[in-house]
């Protein structure tokens, strides 16, 4: 049975010189220029912090529970025995409900398309259902991401911090957020200040699915979950809306451009 593989980015040894971005968009056939956001058309990203000292990679943390397969009500995304989480463009209908309930602000639509799907990383599916890496590892000269089973991926991430107590903070991202994340980091600055967030449950976020609304009237606790999951997405609502109102933006911008 294939184990569930992962990534373990090392912050301290990226070097920001984004071969994982160019790997990424060669794999997937998609643009080759630079890009600081994620988009439809870029599933990773390389951002600078202090001063272009510290490289951080952005990219879907293909939770453990994803909260995108949960919410989404035709089963348009399903976690893979790989670890990936992928998307099934046939079945979506374009609700971004996805985009609403992933705490990470992942998922991106393609604005521009008459046929717009939801687009992120695929963490290279096939490659690793057929026994290979991940486009990503393969090609990173500085050994910052390193692709395995997750469970093994745990064990040298906490070997490294114990190893080397003052070259790591004492963490690992991606180990309890949300039920925890097949992409792991570790890293000498703290989370927050690297722009992760940090006030997502360390659980699974409650499925805000027709599934878990069906057993309310059999379980009463199911309300208070439901209140939970109401009271989050609603949030994220907002959040969302501000991120679509930019993206419609931005998308509106490079086609006048165009012209």
């Amino acid at each position: 049975m294939l184990k569930s593989k992962g990534l373990l980015i090392d912050i301290t040894r990226c070097v920001g010189c984004g071969a994982c971005a160019q790997a990424c968009a060669e794999a997937n056939n998609l643009p080759q220029e630079e890009a600081k956001e994620l988009s439809a058309t870029h599933y990773t990203v390389v951002k600078s912090f202090n001063n272009d000292q510290t490289y951080v990679r952005r990219m879907c943390m293909h939770c453990e529970q994803p909260t995108c397969v949960s919410a989404c009500l035709v089963g348009a995304f399903r976690k893979t025995e790989t670890g990936a989480v992928l998307y099934d463009e046939s079945k979506c209908i374009g609700c971004r409900y996805c985009m609403q309930a992933c705490p990470f602000e992942v998922p991106r639509y393609e604005w521009t398309s008459l046929t717009p799907r939801v687009q992120k990383c695929k963490m290279c599916y096939e490659r690793v259902a057929a026994g290979g890496k991940t486009a990503c590892a393969d090609a990173c000269p500085a050994d910052a991401t390193t692709f395995g089973d997750r469970d093994e991926l745990i064990k040298e991430a906490r070997r490294r911090i114990n190893e080397n107590p003052g070259q790591y903070i004492d963490y690992i991202y991606g180990l309890k957020e949300v039920g925890g994340t097949s992409v792991l980091f570790i890293s000498n600055v703290p989370f927050e200040q690297l722009g992760f967030p940090m006030n997502v449950p360390t659980g699974p976020i409650p499925e805000l699915s027709w599934r878990v609304l069906s057993q309310i009237p059999k379980y009463s606790v199911a309300a208070g979950v439901m209140l939970f999951g109401i009271n989050w997405i609603t949030a994220r609502r907002k959040e969302v809306a501000r991120f679509e109102a930019e993206e419609k933006k931005r998308a509106g911008n490079g086609k006048d451009n165009s012209r």
